[in-house]
């Protein structure tokens, strides 16, 4: 872990170096590529010694099965290959070495070169394969038009800002940061101006920066003061469990999850820091021109910790994970999306038990929550006065829901998970079926609205309020190409 943090602060002294000294005005995209790439196998060397050879050989495989399968079935491959390989590292790591320690681990890395590999696979399949009306306009604009060399294959991978805690991002935004296009395709259209040079300097990220770091610097002293004093485990310890009342187990249910919570706040918030300290990560203007820096945030905490129900809870929450599910699962599952979606996101988070049990936990979560809101909450939003009652019921069913959910993913193995759920009665599993057996739950539709029903971990609602602060940007375009894939991205941000 203090390699990880070491490592972490390191990068980010890089990347100020690097957006200083290689901006893309002052060098070529192949000499930012290779920096990139080396700064980032380095930092993957130190910090977890020759077991940072596995990232260099999943890229490698997974790039000559691009090369030798072809576009048409390639993405089925290497997804099959990336997960399976991801799988193995995870269950030797396990059941090997050290069941149950937290220690920052290769895997982890290993985890966002998964969610890469197998996102720019399907962004080629769509790109050189499939026909444009074929593909939704998120797929559209995502869809890789050549085959990248392996230069850029390894440094969309392997690259320093994001090696050791990503985030993700899609192969075009990053191809764009690395060759300084970045900042012009995010500028939109202002005063009918459509032939305005670039003379523009590219926005500062100091000030976003500065504020993410000091979110990091306060998540990190909540997690080593306030976290260690209120462990997940003591909700099953057998004394508590017997003497403490249930309002009070309630209370300590939701305190004990939320202080489990600044530690990913802390590794996301440094990791996003990280990138927009090298340039990486500006979506553009508002309309009082303040900048923005959350292309590929990861979380919003505010929304999180306020959160009023479970889909708000998770569009928040691990943002790039949630869109990775969705282009690459949902929007391409054939039956049960839904489930799919949170089965592969179990197996991509590991093999201990916990993480299948909150995940299946999950499933009938969702369901029930959308059910719900979907056949009574329109009974509550006429009046100001019972919809704020209704806000403050929902807010607190929402974080003891979430708390009842996670604590399998915290505690990890089954027996210590289904003693939790025991001295529970099983109680929200038996009235989320209960939901589902009373209120309609209304089917997805194909077509547009294919995705606004059930979407368990994606982003919807974030995805919204990024299109309409965009559309608000005011700045200038460059030529008629680049204002089409401004369009582009707007309309992929809206699905």
């Amino acid at each position: 872990q203090v390699n990880f943090v070491v490592c972490q602060l390191f990068a980010l002294l890089a990347a100020i170096w690097f957006r200083t000294y290689l901006h893309s005005s002052k060098t070529s995209p192949f000499i930012r590529h290779v920096v990139a790439t080396l700064l980032g196998l380095y930092l993957a060397l130190f910090c977890f010694g020759w077991y940072a050879l596995h990232f260099v050989i999943q890229s490698g495989i997974s790039y000559y099965i691009m090369i030798i399968i072809g576009v048409e079935n390639m993405h089925k491959y290497c997804f099959v290959f990336a997960l399976g390989y991801l799988t193995v590292c995870q269950i030797t790591r396990v059941y090997i070495f050290d069941y149950g320690q937290y220690s920052a681990d290769f895997s982890g890395p290993m985890m966002i070169i998964t969610q890469k590999i197998t996102s720019l696979a399907f962004e080629i399949h769509d790109g050189m394969f499939r026909k444009n009306e074929d593909l939704t306009p998120s797929q559209r604009c995502l869809a890789v038009r050549r085959m990248p060399s392996l230069l850029e294959y390894l440094s969309y991978n392997c690259n320093f800002m994001g090696i050791l805690a990503g985030p993700l991002c899609s192969y075009k935004d990053y191809i764009t940061f690395i060759e300084g296009r970045s900042y012009q395709l995010q500028q939109s259209e202002a005063n009918g101006k459509e032939d305005t040079k670039y003379e523009q300097t590219d926005p500062s990220p100091n000030i976003a920066v500065a504020q993410k770091l000091l979110i990091c610097g306060l998540s990190l002293l909540f997690h080593m003061t306030i976290t260690k004093t209120l462990p997940v485990e003591y909700n099953i310890d057998d004394n508590f469990r017997a003497t403490a009342s249930w309002p009070v187990r309630l209370f300590y249910l939701y305190v004990s999850l939320m202080a489990a919570r600044p530690k990913y706040y802390f590794a996301w918030t440094l990791a996003d820091a990280i990138n927009n300290a090298a340039g990486f990560g500006f979506s553009g203007y508002d309309k009082n021109g303040v900048t923005h820096w959350d292309l590929i945030s990861n979380l919003r905490i505010q929304q999180i910790e306020f959160s009023t129900s479970f889909k708000m809870f998770l569009d928040n929450w691990n943002i790039q994970t949630a869109l990775w599910l969705k282009r690459v699962c949902y929007e391409r599952a054939t039956f049960s999306p839904t489930i799919q979606t949170f089965i592969l996101s179990a197996i991509w988070h590991g093999v201990y038990p916990g993480y299948y049990l909150t995940f299946l936990t999950g499933v009938l979560m969702t369901l029930a929550a959308r059910a719900i809101r979907n056949n009574i909450r329109h009974y509550f939003v006429e009046s100001p006065a019972v919809k704020l009652c209704y806000d403050i019921i929902t807010w607190m069913a929402t974080q003891i829901a979430i708390s009842y959910t996670v604590v399998p993913f915290v505690l990890l193995s089954v027996k210590p998970s289904f003693t939790f759920y025991s001295s529970c009665y099983f109680c929200l599993h038996a009235a989320s079926i209960l939901v589902l057996l009373v209120f309609p739950l209304k089917r997805t539709q194909k077509g547009s609205k294919k995705h606004e029903s059930i979407r368990p971990v994606w982003s919807k609602n974030l995805e919204e309020e990024n299109l309409l602060q965009k559309n608000n940007h005011s700045a200038t375009n460059n030529s008629f190409s680049q204002k089409q894939e401004i369009t582009c991205r707007y309309q992929a941000l809206k699905q």
